[in-house]
């Protein structure tokens, strides 16, 4: 016979059970979509001068390589962007006259970005997929089957990409070194990855100058996921430079985005002029050591 102490202790027992599972679920990672807050995404990241010094960057980063590029090779580049977002460098690459797949998790995301690319032209080389990052090879190998039978060409040439940029995907994603193997199957021999990554060195770095003490003691500390873009598993810059090593990648440019405006919680004088900030941004982005305390940091390598 069960007595009222034993049914207790069974109850508490499962009930500890049932905590420690749900704990379990909580924990595990998933590639994490801005689907249901896109607009807020657009607003927060690139609704000001964050943005505007963001893409300023990667604008003089990306475009001078990919013009060279496009010169040494004699034709329009083949671009993809991984996990794209809202698109901006993808989508000025296209009205270049390169030719462009996007990507992203979030069919939200990809259609402010279509917008956005249907005010500058609608006719534009770009192809769209929304859909995880590694489901984009079948998708592709389908698109270009059903192209070389409808045309009588083989199409195989035109797999490989001459440029794959991943921008502010890393610290989202469950596993974020498969990515390596990723590109090391759809980039063509002579072509560049460009990463940009947030950078966990950042936080700490802001939070001890806002005198943030309670928040860095606090090993436990997670964002609020459902609210916050500050990323709960970021990844090290040592960490990317051991992949690119890895999987046989030479740096050919390291940047770093935002590398004093998010830590100068008193703006004056120079901080006012937004033309001026992004200036200093630009002349600081390149230059030790200062380009390591940007929030997010920019590397491009090649084979």
């Amino acid at each position: 016979m069960q007595t009222s102490s034993q049914s207790t202790k069974e109850t508490n027992s499962q009930s500890t059970d049932l905590t420690k599972e749900m704990t379990m679920q909580d924990e595990t990672r998933t590639d994490r979509s801005f689907d249901t807050i896109a607009d807020y995404f657009e607003k927060k990241v690139y609704g000001g001068l964050k943005g505007d010094i963001r893409l300023a960057v990667l604008r003089r980063d990306i475009f001078a390589y990919t013009a060279q590029m496009s010169k040494e090779l004699g034709r329009p580049l083949r671009v993809l962007d991984v996990g794209a977002g809202l698109a901006q460098i993808a989508i000025e690459l296209a009205a270049q006259g390169h030719s462009v797949v996007i990507n992203d998790i979030s069919a939200n995301m990809l259609e402010k970005a279509k917008a956005s690319a249907a005010e500058i032209d609608r006719n534009l080389d770009i192809h769209w997929y929304v859909c995880p990052y590694q489901e984009i090879e079948d998708k592709l190998a389908i698109d270009e089957l059903q192209n070389k039978d409808s045309m009588g060409k083989n199409t195989e040439n035109a797999a490989k990409f001459d440029l794959i940029m991943s921008h502010a995907l890393l610290e989202w994603l469950a596993e974020p070194a498969a990515i390596m193997n990723f590109c090391d199957r759809q980039l063509a021999e002579h072509g560049a990855l460009s990463l940009c990554f947030y950078n966990p060195a950042s936080f700490d770095y802001r939070n001890l100058i806002m005198g943030n003490f309670n928040l860095l003691d606090n090993t436990d500390y997670k964002a609020d996921t459902k609210k916050s873009l500050t990323p709960n598993y970021p990844v090290a810059k040592e960490e990317v430079e051991s992949w690119l090593t890895t999987h046989h990648y030479q740096t050919i440019l390291t940047s770093g985005l935002r590398v004093f405006h998010d830590y100068a919680p008193l703006k004056r004088g120079g901080h006012n002029d937004p033309d001026a900030v992004i200036r200093m941004e630009l002349r600081y982005s390149q230059r030790e050591p200062y380009k390591w305390l940007g929030r997010y940091l920019h590397i491009m390598a090649t084979r």
